[in-house]
């Protein structure tokens, strides 16, 4: 079985699905989105329709997708009906992580509980503040944060389920209560919530290890072997690994694109602990932090760039073959329709 191939069948990367960015979000459990123009290209190159950076805009706005820090440590869009049952389950264990930071910069916890509760108060009534403007709200209630400290407390909140995405207010980001912003979320127990998680991972990201889910969910290795027995996942031992698959998933041969333009933290590249089926270690390949990655035949064969002259630069491990480079143009002009310029490739 080629574990690349299908992963990029199983993640709609040489499969595109129908439907909206949200139902592609909610699809795949939950997208990693820290850098957020590039998370967006993430999503639109799943979308059989195309899909522009503004349409994706839109869907954040309107809060289809939500833009929190759940999983990990980190940012993650999410569909709205999902942000409180994702939360619920994986928050404890992103809490534990979070304690750390908190207590390097002397944060205590009750001094968390307060300033989540005066960003409560803040945003009551949709009324959507950035991080800045919450700063002022809780220097007003005795509670002086800046810079790291600052996220870290507002991080907090997130994880309590009380503060995710508001609309963005030109270039910035915006805050908004979960309870106003996402009135339908779903609430599910434990188990029931542990099981679809599970599905939605293996279905979407598989084939996949239980290494890889711990690392992409932050659950226990207990949890997760409990989730796979929940769903009854199918699973294969190859090169010394065992690889599980949600028991609706089948294996695909290779079709469609070759070559594709992944952005950086794209899920092809970042969901996984174990890197032997793509590897992308310094060893293999010049990648590195913040770059993108040409991917050919589901295995980095180098970076791609983007410059303010319009133009989109490849920086290949190898020769490309005449038909990789005109699969690559190809992916370059689909990425130009995206962000809506006549983007050429250098």
């Amino acid at each position: 079985m080629d574990i690349a191939t299908q992963r990029l069948h199983n993640q709609y990367i040489t499969r595109p699905r129908r439907g909206s960015p949200a139902d592609l979000v909610a699809a795949l459990g939950a997208v990693q989105a820290q850098e957020y123009p590039f998370a967006k290209w993430a999503l639109a190159l799943r979308l059989r329709t195309q899909t522009t950076d503004a349409e994706i805009d839109t869907a954040v706005d309107r809060g289809e997708i939500l833009r929190t820090h759940v999983l990990r440590p980190t940012w993650h869009f999410v569909a709205a009906p999902d942000i409180v049952w994702i939360q619920r389950l994986t928050g404890p264990r992103v809490h534990a992580r979070l304690a750390t930071y908190l207590r390097n910069f002397g944060i205590e916890k009750r001094t968390s509980i307060k300033a989540a509760t005066v960003i409560e108060r803040a945003l009551g009534g949709s009324r959507y503040l950035t991080r800045q403007e919450l700063r002022a709200r809780l220097a007003r209630a005795g509670i002086t944060l800046d810079g790291t400290p600052l996220a870290l407390v507002v991080m907090y909140a997130e994880l309590e389920h009380v503060i995710c995405s508001g609309p963005r207010r030109g270039k910035q980001f915006t805050y908004a209560l979960v309870s106003e912003r996402a009135p339908k979320a779903r609430e599910m127990p434990g188990d029931e919530a542990l099981a679809e998680l599970t599905r939605r991972y293996f279905a979407s990201h598989g084939p996949a290890t239980v290494r890889d889910f711990v690392w992409w969910s932050s659950l226990t290795t207990a949890d997760v072997r409990r989730g796979l027995d929940i769903i009854k996942a199918r699973s294969v031992e190859q090169d010394g690994r065992t690889y599980w698959t949600s028991r609706s998933t089948k294996a695909h041969p290779h079709r469609g694109t070759r070559v594709h333009l992944l952005p950086v933290y794209d899920e092809f590249l970042v969901a996984y602990r174990d890197r032997v089926a793509v590897p992308h270690g310094p060893s293999s390949y010049t990648l590195g932090p913040m770059k993108h990655a040409l991917v050919i035949d589901g295995q980095v064969a180098g970076t791609w760039t983007t410059g303010r002259t319009g133009r989109v630069g490849l920086v290949p491990v190898r020769r490309l073959m005449s038909s990789e480079r005109a699969g690559a143009e190809a992916q370059v002009a689909r990425f130009g329709r995206f962000i809506g310029l006549d983007v050429r490739m250098t």
